[in-house]
């Protein structure tokens, strides 16, 4: 929480927005994650967990949909809603998420305090590295089957882990509280002290000055309901009212906006227009014009950029692409997990031959709006953006390098015509493919 004031009617909470999603978002996104990637995100949960059991706070729910990643890819948890104080008297409510759940707290009647954490902790560690939390193994989603899983068995670990990941795991998710690892007197100071973490700074995991392995791109909310976040200012604020007496403090002031406010400001909002700027420079620089298309060029590329592209079975998924536009294509790359373009992987390359019709308005697709819509011979693309600025001018660059690509196969049709008396083998009639904008010589003059 940064601050929070109050007003007549509401008491308000002004909180941070973390853009950089949950851990079970990425999980399912990109798969699980490796030994190196798991230790950096437990090291600064620990500190979290160190910071509440410190003032006899239980959390209770620790799993990586609570983990939030900030716009630097830095932790956050989340969700405090279940956390309890045991200073006075411990808990003995069985709450919390099944498969993550101590055995001491499902145990009914049973006293706890934050011991149920750290075998939380564990399990929480095993679904980042193998997807699935300990006790939940086949997808099973009965919840009488997961919590008897967790009163009895033993965590079978696979041979691919470290001894040290392994040693790690045994000692947190034992169900003995008194041999768990965090519960034997030191708390936090002994998952610290384990092997699995030798080597690691734990002032500069305090600081942050260990780089994340995610870092969200600046100006997206990974998150799967991102939309959500768009209209919260005006349904949740609609109501607050200031009085002349709140607003006596600034009746002078012809502008008030708070330091913090500002900064954000002057570190993010200009950033990001100089970006979009740079960026529109940039294509304005690289657009070929239509005499000087070289189809086979490597420098063609008209504009290049983040969609998302719908797919799977049925047409029913969204996933991240990097779209490369050029005057005769469309090829589509898979991202990787830090938001970067993999080289050697495979493209999807969409001819503009193979295009019959470029959609001229938005269509709405799996409750996406503004969805541009390829129509091919046998098919259609489909990709959209949460950018509405951004996704008018791909539209906008879609239909120009459409009518471009037009252009030039109407223009070698027209020539080899000429020459050999017939039309290029396998492509549509010069009529056909005639752009609705006249192409122009040298001399400003319109050409038949």
């Amino acid at each position: 929480m940064t601050y929070a004031f109050q007003t007549p009617e509401k008491l308000c909470f002004i909180l941070d927005l973390m853009n950089g999603g949950d851990l079970h978002y990425h999980l399912s996104q990109h798969g699980v994650f490796t030994e190196k990637e798991v230790r950096f995100y437990a090291a600064e949960v620990i500190l979290g967990l160190e910071h509440m059991h410190s003032r006899y706070v239980v959390y209770r729910d620790l799993k990586p949909a609570n983990i939030l990643l900030d716009e630097n890819g830095h932790v956050r948890i989340s969700d405090l809603g279940l956390a309890c104080d045991f200073s006075k008297k411990k808990p003995i409510a069985s709450v919390g998420t099944h498969g993550y759940m101590a055995p001491e707290v499902l145990q009914k009647g049973t006293p706890y305090d934050s011991s149920a954490d750290w075998f939380s902790f564990g399990c929480m560690l095993y679904k980042l590295l193998k997807g699935h939390s300990p006790f939940r193994q086949h997808k099973t989603k009965d919840k009488h089957e997961i919590d008897r899983m967790t009163m009895t068995m033993n965590v079978d670990l696979p041979e691919t882990m470290s001894i040290e990941m392994k040693t790690l795991l045994e000692g947190l998710l034992r169900r003995d509280v008194d041999d768990r690892l965090g519960c034997r007197g030191r708390g936090a100071q002994e998952v610290k002290e384990h092997p699995f973490f030798k080597g690691l700074d734990w002032v500069q995991v305090y600081l942050q000055k260990y780089s994340p392995p995610l870092i969200p791109p600046k100006g997206e909310v990974n998150a799967a309901d991102a939309f959500d976040i768009g209209s919260f200012d005006e349904e949740d604020t609609k109501g607050i009212k200031l009085t002349d007496a709140d607003q006596d403090l600034y009746k002078n002031f012809p502008l008030v906006v708070s330091e913090r406010w500002q900064h954000e400001v002057a570190e993010t909002v200009f950033d990001a227009i100089n970006v979009d700027t740079d960026k529109l420079e940039m294509k304005r620089k690289q657009k070929p014009k239509g005499d000087e298309v070289d189809l086979a060029g490597p420098t063609d590329c008209i504009v290049e950029g983040e969609v998302l592209k719908l797919g799977g079975p049925f047409n029913q998924s969204w996933s991240k692409k990097h779209l490369k536009l050029y005057p005769n294509r469309l090829e589509f790359y898979q991202k990787a997990r830090d938001g970067s373009v993999p080289k050697g992987k495979a493209v999807e390359l969409y001819s503009m031959l193979d295009i019959k019709e470029v959609v001229p308005e938005f269509q709405k697709y799996q409750k996406m709006e503004n969805c541009i819509v390829l129509n091919l011979k046998t098919d259609k693309i489909i990709i959209t953006s949460p950018d509405k600025v951004l996704i008018n001018q791909w539209k906008d660059e879609i239909i120009q390098g459409f009518n471009l690509s037009t252009q030039i196969v109407a223009t070698m049709n027209k020539k080899a015509s000429k020459l050999y008396g017939s039309d290029l083998p396998g492509s549509p009639s010069s009529e056909s493919l005639r752009n609705p904008l006249e192409h122009r010589n040298s001399n400003g003059n319109g050409s038949s």
